[in-house]
This record gives C-alpha cells, sequence and structure tokens, in this order.
C-alpha cells in the first residue's frame, strides 16, 4: 500500500508523518525506516526508526537511482515493514512529472515485498497530473 500526504509546505505534513512513524514502531514487530532530506528530525523520532538522510546519499539524481536505493534498503533487512519518505520533491531532484511513475514503481516494490509506504508530497492532488491514486490512500 502507498499512503500519501499531500498540501502544500508549512501544511503539517512532517509532524504528522513523524506521528505515524513512532506510532508504527509502537505497535510493528519488524523494522520502520524514514527516509528524509536531512539529519533535523532524527531526535523527534523514537530510536527503534531506522533514519537515512538524502544528503548524505548526493549522487542519486533521479528516480531510477532512488527506486535502487529504495532496493537497496528492503535487500538489506527483509524485516521492514513500512518506509517513510518525508518530502520527497527535495530528494534526488524529483519532479511533479515524476511523480506518476515514482508512485506506480512504489506500488510495484509494495507489492512484490509487503513493504507499505507513506509519501508526503508538497502539493495539491490536482497539481499531480498523472498520478494513478488507484490502490494509493490519501491520508489528509
Amino acid at each position: 500500500m502507498v499512503k500519501l500526504l499531500i498540501g502544500h509546505k508549512g501544511s503539517g505534513k512532517t509532524n504528522k508523518m513523524i506521528q505515524f512513524a513512532n506510532e508504527k514502531i509502537a505497535v510493528s514487530d519488524g523494522s520502520v525506516v524514514f527516509i528524509n532530506k536531512n539529519h533535523r528530525l532524527m531526535y523527534e523520532l523514537t530510536h527503534r526508526i531506522r533514519v537515512i538522510c538524502m544528503e548524505d546519499f548526493e549522487d542519486i539524481t533521479n528516480i531510477d537511482e532512488y527506486i535502487g536505493f529504495i532496493y537497496g534498503i528492503i535487500s538489506s533487512d527483509h524485516d521492514i515493514e513500512m518506509i517513510f519518505i518525508d518530502s520527497i520533491l527535495k530528494h534526488a531532484d524529483v519532479s511533479l512529472g515524476d511523480l506518476p511513475e515514482f508512485i506506480d514503481r512504489l506500488k510495484g516494490i509494495s507489492e512484490n515485498y509487503e513493504v507499505d509506504f507513506t509519501v508526503s508530497v508538497s502539493a495539491e492532488k490536482e497539481e499531480m497530473i498523472g498520478v494513478n491514486f488507484d490502490g494509493c490512500e490519501i491520508l489528509n
């Protein structure tokens, strides 16, 4: 399942993501991963959550590399239940035009590897042209 938190900057998406991640790890027997642009949120997340800061992986510059990175994360830990991706449009030069393919690929990964994703996007649903929302849950 791919869950989307959408809305413009400053609408509280990151705080909701932090809350969802902390709630998920409290009831999870598996692993939870939180991918963020920088180290800023590290102390707001429960220590059991694996935090990945994309600033540490500056050579990931497009969605193909980003998807490969996600495969690497999943292959390194077969117990991952959920991956949170905060502010995807700030990672790896991902743009609104890349979202349809990116979200479709996340749906495939989710289905094949039984990993759920929660992704925040700084845009309104109407701006996400071409995104197939079938199989996605909008959280707000």
